[in-house]
């Protein structure tokens, strides 16, 4: 009997390779893999030739995949196991099929049905107005609800949050996104190629290297592209530069929260000092410009390697010394320890990534697990933590900021060269698939690139940490005060324009 097979990270695959199997086998496997460990990294819809087909990638020690026919109504995975449940509705909010038995069945951003099929949804809403539908409540006369955006105090993008309240007690908290209607994945499969580096590192800002790293690797392996060593070298300090301006970012924001404000400052003005890092890099302070398909458009001559080098060695001791003031405040601790717990069991029901995953005792990382770029040569800790509190997700941060410097330290001790490329779009192969992966900031961020029979893009999909690790945050507060949103929030941190594609 066909089943699932093992596909490379970021390498290329026939459409014909993949097991395309009759929906109750794929389903069957789909569950007994997830059930027994696997972890859903991708699961999407696409319209071929007038067919809607359905494809799946999931994660055990090797990614794997399988295709099938996509039924009009089908009975939902999600009734059987958590970890389907947002691409479920995903789907039936994009291609108007619906999974019987969805035991949380609402739209996920939106968006009109891509095949123009009536609501499956079956509310009494106007389609343009995201919050216009019934929130879950909580029936008791000494229940509350509090509600919270869209529209927020701080230059972020709209989110709504609502929770039901007993007292200061938080019951349970439901956070709405999907205001922004962007399109992105639309867009993405109607762009002329060259548009696609610009579109996928602008997706996420903060996450510039993150996703533009997984596009370049989906074109570079259907268009048997080779990177050379020098590009592979900028590429993982580039994305080792992200992560370590987000880190002091995030723990310079948590001490903000409990009002400990010499971290908080120290932190800002040294993130902008990891930013101006990038900068010098490629002149941009958020990498855009630098990833493009073959490689790299600016070289790391000796002189940026020299400034590097003197830089973080400058900078190392200040991050160090900040991290011990916070970290050795006991009215800091007493503030994150046991706040917005999350344990390894709902970490992995929720398939948390990334150090919100860690900081609840999961171990995966893309960069030990399925390594890209230069990671395969270097040594990535372990981080769990098991207590999944803020004081873990604080801890998971404060542990890869040293890791990453320790990192980016070794590969700019030597020189490097590479071939600067020019960022043209390879011509891609027809009725072929590339699924790439690689560890963000936040963490795993995936992409799939399917290609039709004249080698134009089929479909684009992309999978941003966020679409996991919302549902984290909502778990994190079940049974803690209103008063901790603040903090849990900024535990998380998570993106709402890498959730609303």
């Amino acid at each position: 009997m066909k089943a699932f097979i093992p596909i490379p990270n970021g390498g290329p695959i026939s459409r014909a390779d993949i097991p395309h199997l009759p929906f109750d086998t794929f389903r069957t496997q789909a569950l007994d893999i997830v059930k027994n460990g696997g972890k859903v990294v991708q699961f999407f819809a696409y319209e071929d030739h007038g067919t809607l087909k359905f494809l799946m990638v999931l994660r055990t020690h090797e990614l794997v995949a399988a295709g099938c026919d996509a039924p009009e109504t089908y009975p939902s995975l999600t009734s059987e196991c958590e970890p389907f449940h947002l691409f479920e509705r995903e789907m039936a909010e994009q291609y108007g099929i619906r999974p019987q038995g969805h035991p949380w069945f609402k739209m996920v951003r939106y968006h009109k049905n891509i095949r123009n099929k009536p609501d499956v949804f079956n509310n009494d809403y106007t389609q343009d107005i995201p919050g216009n539908y019934d929130y879950y409540q909580v029936a008791g006369d000494d229940i509350h609800e509090v509600a919270v955006g869209p529209v927020h105090a701080g230059v972020i993008e709209p989110g709504h949050f609502r929770f039901n309240c007993i007292g200061e007690r938080v019951l349970h908290l439901e956070i709405q996104l999907g205001y922004q209607h962007r399109g992105v994945e639309t867009l993405l499969q109607q762009v002329t190629p060259k548009r696609l580096p610009i579109l996928t590192e602008n997706m996420a800002g903060d996450t510039t290297i993150g996703h533009g790293l997984c596009m370049a690797q989906a074109v570079e392996a259907l268009a048997s592209v080779n990177v050379d060593d020098g590009a592979k070298i900028i590429r993982t300090i580039a994305l080792e530069l992200e992560r370590l301006a987000n880190h002091i970012g995030d723990l310079g924001a948590l001490c903000m929260d409990v009002a400990f404000l010499p971290p908080a400052n120290y932190f800002g003005r040294i993130r902008g000092d990891f930013l101006n890092l990038s900068l010098l890099l490629c002149g941009n302070r958020f990498g855009k410009g630098l990833v493009r398909p073959g490689g790299v458009r600016f070289d790391l001559n000796d002189e940026v390697r020299k400034t590097l080098n003197e830089r973080i060695a400058e900078l190392k001791p200040q991050v160090e010394h900040v991290l011990d003031l916070i970290f050795s405040a006991s009215t800091v601790r007493a503030r994150f320890e046991g706040c917005g717990r999350v344990n390894r069991e709902d970490a992995g029901h929720l398939g948390l990534v990334g150090p919100a995953g860690r900081a609840s005792g999961l171990s995966y990382d893309v960069r030990r697990w399925f390594p890209t770029e230069w990671y395969g040569y270097l040594k990535v800790p372990e981080n769990p933590k098991p207590s999944g509190d803020v004081y873990a997700r604080a801890l998971v941060r404060r542990d890869e900021v040293l890791q990453s410097l320790e990192m980016i330290q070794s590969l700019i001790d030597r020189p490097v060269t590479t071939r600067v490329v020019e960022g043209r779009m390879p011509a891609l192969p027809p009725d072929s698939l590339s699924v790439t992966l690689n560890e963000a900031w936040r963490g795993e961020v995936s992409h799939a690139l399917l290609t039709d029979d004249t080698g134009h893009i089929l479909r684009y999909k992309v999978k941003d940490p966020s679409f996991h690790n919302w549902n984290g945050l909502a778990m994190a507060l079940r049974d803690t005060g209103i008063s901790d949103f603040p903090l849990n929030n900024k535990s998380f941190n998570l993106s709402y324009c890498g959730f609303d594609l």
